[in-house]
């Protein structure tokens, strides 16, 4: 029956034409059609509260998802391990599971604590393996050193940490300090190098008083095989109250200071050396 809208028609017998019209399966566009109603706001008030036919609603790529979602929270997964099983935001799975109970924890938070230490443990491992590896693999890349590299790596080193004569105080004179035995034994291995016979080397002990001072003499003397009665008399430096030492384990052992005798030429040699291998530095390809 075709229904014919008349500017007089009562709203309340044309919103049950509308009714009937919606109840029938029509679309809104189709009900605007059929009564001729073209404003939006009226057409939406003479179908209010009817459902509108399930073939007129969108449907949605998501519905799937939030079903399986909805399933997996039931089941008693966390918001990361649904993400994790469905690729989709964390967003999405609260806004579509909020209004499901709340999953009882996994873990006592002993046991949470207990696995958290032990990947973190795991983690630790890996790195110290792959830590290690680095360094063994550039270890054995720099094999055995020529002459001159190790003259040039022991001026290097000399100039990072030997004292230089300065304009204000005249020190041309070869002296050492460093507290890392690897450092002394290449000073030491560079200086036979050089040719400087172990006579003309003075060792002492430089370190703070409250530590055990035979013991450190004792380690360094034997790494530069003498006799702790050969050291020269130890440096020992006073406690300052007001900063917090942190070299304080057993490993302390102070800095051994190494001086030449009669080492003036060679410092100006050394010295030279340093400029020569800064100038040959700075190149332009």
């Amino acid at each position: 029956m075709t229904v014919i809208h008349s500017k007089y028609a009562d709203f309340e017998e044309l919103r049950a034409q509308a009714i009937a019209l919606r109840r029938q399966g029509l679309s809104l566009r189709q009900i605007r059609d059929r009564l001729r109603i073209h404003n939006n706001d009226i057409l939406n008030r003479l179908v209010k509260g009817e459902p509108p036919p399930a073939w007129t609603k969108r449907p949605n790529a998501k519905d799937d998802l939030r079903e399986k979602a909805r399933e997996l929270r039931l089941k008693g997964l966390t918001y990361d391990q649904i993400q994790l099983e469905l690729g989709c935001s964390k967003s999405s799975i609260s806004l579509w599971v909020r209004d499901l109970p709340k999953p009882e924890p996994r873990y006592t938070n002993e046991e949470r604590r207990a696995r958290m230490n032990a990947g973190l443990d795991h983690l630790r491992a890996a790195q110290d393996v792959e830590r290690r590896e680095t360094k063994r693999a550039a270890r054995e890349e720099v094999g055995q050193l020529s002459d001159r590299e190790l003259f040039i790596a022991g001026v290097t080193l000399y100039w990072a940490e030997g004292a230089k004569d300065k304009p204000y105080r005249r020190c041309e004179v070869l002296q050492f300090i460093n507290s890392d035995p690897n450092v002394i034994r290449l000073y030491l291995r560079w200086l036979d190098l050089l040719e400087i016979p172990r006579e003309r080397l003075r060792f002492r002990v430089s370190i703070h008083e409250s530590a055990d001072v035979a013991e450190a003499e004792k380690f360094w003397a034997d790494l530069v095989g003498v006799t702790p009665s050969a050291l020269q008399k130890a440096t020992l430096k006073k406690h300052n109250p007001k900063t917090t030492r942190k070299n304080t384990a057993e490993a302390y052992r102070g800095c051994l200071v190494i001086y030449v005798t009669k080492s003036a030429d060679l410092y100006r040699r050394v010295e030279g050396t340093w400029y020569g291998i800064v100038l040959g530095a700075d190149w332009t390809p």
